[in-house]
């Protein structure tokens, strides 16, 4: 059976705004989001999981089927009984977008409760995928189970990437979350970073300086994304820069960042170089903010990425 790809951390039901009051549901986070970018742009014969846990409620149960109705499957990821995923409503200024959740009692908080299903969940994989917010919903106790599970896939040739995906709320301070995330680096191939958060947590003047960062704590391959301007790779003690798509009038922005870096590790997986990979991926983040909500249809992922 072909290695497999998986993803850790929460997908929550997504409200986004139609007309007037009328609102549509549907299944986002951002590292269910970038999955969803590798799931399109991967080979169909190549398993693909999201690592979490569930509810048993009717819609933890929905979820777990547009999952499978998608090529998706959920590993050995506990359900839980009485359990419910979190929520979130997306509200929308023009493109940009703004966010209200409820999520302190979602079933995903205990994906790590179970160490053994979580060592069987990412057993045989070519590449995980975690990020801070991967992080910011775990208690310190299973944090240290999920690096220790992500330390042992790696050791069996997992590639091992990571997105810092620094959002305040979600921490209790600063100091928390930079602890974490630099614990969470320690087991990182790929890092892929969005330079405002960066500069925001850790007082990056560049992102040059970004980059220096995690390369001083053996990050291999490095990413800095920042938003439209252009990203920074920094691979074989290299920086280069990568310019993004111009989009002239974006419709959302929801996901652009997420979806970049699964075309960006799917174009790695194919055998891309670093800075060919960035221009794919860049294209991909083009086309998916020229949509509404953060799950575009695979056709539109796939024609961006094949150019």
């Amino acid at each position: 059976m072909a290695r497999g790809i998986a993803s850790v951390g929460e997908c929550m039901l997504e409200l986004s705004g139609q007309d007037g009051d009328q609102w549509r549901m549907g299944y986002a986070g951002d590292t269910f989001n970038t999955l969803w970018t590798l799931r399109a742009l991967t080979d169909a014969g190549q398993p693909a999981d999201y690592i979490s846990a569930f509810g048993d409620d009717p819609f933890s149960i929905k979820q777990i089927e547009f999952f499978r109705d998608n090529g998706i499957g959920i590993a050995a990821s506990p359900v839980i009984p009485g359990a419910r995923p979190g929520l979130y409503a997306i509200t929308l200024t023009g493109a940009e977008r703004s966010f209200t959740y409820w999520r302190s009692d979602a079933a995903a908080r205990q994906l790590a409760k179970d160490p053994e299903a979580l060592q069987k969940s990412l057993e045989n994989r070519e590449l995980v995928y975690f990020s801070g917010i991967t992080l910011a919903i775990l208690s310190n106790e299973a944090r240290w189970v999920l690096f220790d599970r992500l330390a042992a896939a790696r050791a069996k040739g997992a590639l091992i990437a990571f997105d810092p995906n620094y959002r305040p709320r979600l921490w209790p301070d600063a100091g928390a979350a930079r602890q974490a995330i630099a614990e969470a680096l320690a087991t990182t191939d790929i890092a892929l970073p969005t330079f405002p958060d960066e500069q925001m947590l850790f007082g990056d003047g560049t992102p040059e300086r970004t980059a220096k960062r995690l390369k001083n704590l053996d990050v291999s391959e490095i990413v800095v994304k920042n938003g439209e301007a252009e990203a920074l790779i920094a691979h074989d003690d290299l920086l280069h820069p990568s310019p993004a798509s111009s989009v002239a009038k974006p419709v959302d922005t929801t996901g652009a960042g997420d979806s970049f870096n699964g075309a960006y590790l799917a174009a790695r997986l194919a055998g891309d170089t670093p800075m060919q990979a960035s221009v794919r991926a860049h294209r991909v983040a083009g086309a998916v903010i020229q949509v509404r909500g953060a799950l575009a249809p695979f056709d539109v992922l796939r024609a961006a990425f094949n150019g």
